[in-house]
C-alpha cells in the first residue's frame, strides 16, 4: 500500500505521551501514531469496537465483550444462514444479538485480518496442547 506524507501539529504533552507509549510498545512514534489514527477511524466507523493490547499485539474487541476474532470463530463454525446464525452465535458466546451484529459488521470489513488472528491463535493453542501432551507423557513414564 502506498503511503503519503501528513504533517500535523500536536501539543507538547501529547507528543511526550506518544514518545513514552512508543518506547513501551517497542515501535516508532510515527508507527504508533499511524496505528492509533487507523484504529480511531475504525472505531468511528464501527461503534462498539475498541482496540486492546495483548501479548500477540493489538486487536479489535467489543467495548463490552470479547475480541472480535472470538465471536468470528464461533460464527464460522456454525451452519445455517441469516438471523439464525446471529442468534446461535449470541447463545454460544453469551452475548446479546446486538453485540454479535457489531462484531460481525467489523469482521465483514476486516475478514482477512481477523482470519489471520484466528489462525494464529489456533496454531498457538495446538502448539501448547502438543507441549502439554509431551510433558504428560514424560510424567507417566
Amino acid at each position: 500500500m502506498a503511503s503519503r506524507h501528513l504533517t500535523l501539529r500536536i501539543d507538547e504533552t501529547t507528543l511526550e505521551r506518544l514518545e513514552k507509549e512508543s518506547r513501551f510498545a517497542g515501535t516508532t512514534r510515527s508507527q504508533l501514531a499511524r496505528d492509533l489514527l487507523e484504529e480511531g477511524l475504525r472505531m468511528q466507523i464501527h461503534p462498539g469496537i475498541i482496540f486492546r493490547s495483548g501479548p500477540a499485539g493489538r486487536r479489535a474487541r467489543l467495548a463490552l465483550g470479547p475480541d472480535v476474532w472470538e465471536v468470528a470463530q464461533v460464527f464460522r463454525q456454525l451452519e445455517g444462514s441469516g438471523e439464525a446464525l446471529i442468534k446461535q452465535t449470541a447463545v454460544l458466546t453469551g452475548l446479546d444479538v446486538r453485540q454479535v451484529q457489531v462484531a460481525l459488521r467489523y469482521y465483514a470489513e476486516y475478514q482477512d485480518e481477523i482470519d489471520v488472528w484466528i489462525q494464529t491463535v489456533n496454531e498457538e493453542a495446538d502448539r501448547a496442547e502438543a507441549t502439554w501432551r509431551r510433558e504428560q507423557a514424560l510424567l507417566r513414564r
